[in-house]
């Protein structure tokens, strides 16, 4: 498998790409619904008009604690930023969704990303978003296993990515 994702090292962000042969509400309800959501990476619980929900993430090899995710924009069914920090850093993720002739594009830009984790973050970011497509699409769902033979193993694409600032 190739890597999907772009990265820009003067703004530090990475940006990847999923196109989905489905509405943008459908795209929408998987990204934004917490028993749609669950289908793939985790679920939320909480209140969003407070501006925060709780996110635990189930897709990972061991259970993973509960965090609040900082809900900075919801538009629905276009745009939707968080920003979490967990034991692995702060991220900072948008996922936009367009819609066009019955193909919904979801970019997925997460900004602040430290160079030197881009081969761990974009390989990661590649399983969840297959992850997605296949909750979405109803295909059978990418495993940990998975990960470890055809996502890890862009870890040295992702790290060719980084170039150096002068």
């Amino acid at each position: 498998m190739t890597l999907t994702g772009r990265f820009d090292g003067t703004q530090h962000t990475l940006v990847l790409t999923r196109q989905f042969k489905t509405t943008i509400d459908d795209v929408w309800a998987s990204i934004a619904e917490s028993d749609r959501l669950s289908r793939w990476f985790g679920t939320w619980t909480g209140d969003p008009s407070t501006g925060t929900v709780s996110v635990a993430m189930n897709a990972e090899a061991e259970p993973m604690p509960a965090v609040p995710y900082e809900i900075r924009r919801c538009e629905p069914p276009k745009a939707l930023s968080v920003r979490v920090t967990d034991e692995y850093g702060t991220w900072s993720l948008t996922a936009e969704l367009t819609a066009v002739d019955g193909t919904t594009t979801l970019v997925l830009t997460q900004e602040d990303v430290d160079a030197e984790t881009l081969e761990q973050t974009g390989p990661g970011w590649e399983w969840y978003l297959d992850r997605l497509v296949a909750a979405v699409h109803a295909d059978r769902m990418p495993t940990l296993e998975d990960f470890e033979t055809i996502h890890a193993p862009m870890s040295r694409e992702y790290a060719a990515l980084v170039q150096p600032t002068v």
